[in-house]
């Protein structure tokens, strides 16, 4: 299984891609074009939402830290229920909507990359799956380059367009091949990997072993939700809880979510600093799609995560200087550096790789179980770390509060 992982998937990269494919993995990435807009929806609209509904930073901070597709819908309303029903109120509205985002952004972040692993032909499998990073990547820098031209109203009716795309797009998609025959529709099996890898394709062989795999699977023990705990499959949870642990530890919730408060407090331009950070992203996050397939999971995920380390750690020394009037300028370099440093290699392999490894690295029985598990802990972490990142940015605390884990 790790030996697997960590190879290179091979180089005929554009063998078996077909219509059918490139289709099914553009609708489901549509989902994490929204997700991605939601995250950077935070920022550019902290000062307009604020001053508009009055909310107080701990408001702020909820609103951010829950992260929901509701959030964006609610907030084209929000201006009205202010008027009508008062401001607490209107924070409640805006933290319902961002919460039922959350149902469906716990969803989407493990559904979407098992669906596309199991529906890609082998040689793009590794860079398909880590495109829904990328998505992501370029939703948030989207909203932060858009984000200092329009209101936050105008973003949010922007937010909502990938969804409905991906609302009438899933419509149109075949159903994963392995799901078929883990549910016993073998019939079904053969026309979905039919369609998916194109008429004049022999897929006997890749449809054998489908259900080969999954009868092996099934006979070893059930899909009971306990069953991920079993001393067998210890080796595959820890890594994979692990991982997305250790992803989510890194701060990438709060830098992404208030970046823009941390870029004022340390004295930097916030909209040429939250501009460069929109446009940083995107071809290292590109980078690493090709990457993951090209040298294989763990060293770019090895190499990216201490990027990030060095992202955090500048970013904490530049905070520390802040404590010092002769240092001022020091400090807004260093925390714009190690900011722009953390979201270069965040991009290129950190949430890419993390994504890819979680979504192959579990077995057919517990991929469920334990990726809802893994997934559970990824968001569990996210309220706790943006909040209390808000609330050190914003008001007057030690400046330690502001390194984040490596």
């Amino acid at each position: 299984m790790e030996e697997q992982l960590l190879r290179p998937k091979g180089n005929k990269f554009l063998a078996g891609t077909t219509t059918p494919v490139v289709l099914s993995i553009c609708v489901v990435m549509c989902g994490s074009l929204a997700y991605g807009f939601a995250v950077g929806y935070s920022s550019p609209a902290q000062s307009g939402i604020m001053a508009d509904l009055g909310l107080s930073i701990a408001d702020y901070s909820t609103f951010g830290a829950i992260l929901t597709l509701g959030g964006t819908i609610g907030a084209l309303v929000s201006g009205t229920i202010a008027d009508m029903v008062g401001r607490r109120v209107s924070a409640w509205w805006l933290d319902i909507g961002r919460f039922l985002m959350g149902i469906g952004a716990g969803i989407l972040l493990y559904v979407a990359p098992i669906y596309i692993a199991e529906i890609s032909p082998k040689s793009i499998r590794g860079g398909c799956t880590a495109a829904i990073a990328f998505m992501v990547y370029f939703g948030f820098s989207v909203m932060f380059l858009i984000g200092n031209i329009l209101t936050w109203r105008t973003l949010a009716i922007v937010a909502i367009i990938p969804s409905l795309v991906q609302l009438i797009g899933i419509f149109f998609i075949p159903e994963s091949p392995r799901w078929l025959a883990k549910i016993g529709r073998d019939k079904e099996v053969e026309a979905s990997l039919q369609y998916l890898r194109g008429k004049n394709v022999d897929i006997s062989l890749e449809a054998a072993e489908i259900k080969e795999n999954v009868e092996s699977l099934q006979q070893l023990s059930g899909s009971r939700y306990l069953d991920m705990f079993n001393r067998r499959y210890a080796h595959s949870l820890i890594v994979g809880v692990g991982v997305l642990i250790l992803v989510q530890s890194g701060g990438t919730d709060a830098i992404s979510s208030f970046a823009g408060s941390i870029f004022k407090k340390a004295g930097c331009s916030v909209s040429f600093a939250t501009t460069a950070m929109g446009f940083i992203q995107l071809p290292f996050a590109a980078m690493g799609v090709f990457l993951l397939d090209a040298t294989g999971r763990r060293p770019v995920l090895m190499v990216a995560s201490a990027g990030t380390c060095l992202g955090n750690f500048l970013v904490g020394v530049g905070f520390l200087c802040k404590d010092y009037d002769q240092m001022s300028q020091l400090s807004a370099t260093l925390v714009g550096t190690g900011i722009l440093v953390f979201s270069i290699f965040y991009a290129m392999g950190v949430g890419g790789a993390a994504i890819t490894i979680v979504s192959e690295i579990f077995p057919m029985n517990i991929k469920g179980s334990a990726g809802s598990l893994a997934i559970g802990l990824l968001l569990g972490l996210s309220p706790m770390l943006s909040t209390s990142c808000l609330n050190g940015a914003l008001q007057e605390c030690s400046s330690c509060s502001h390194y984040f884990p490596g």
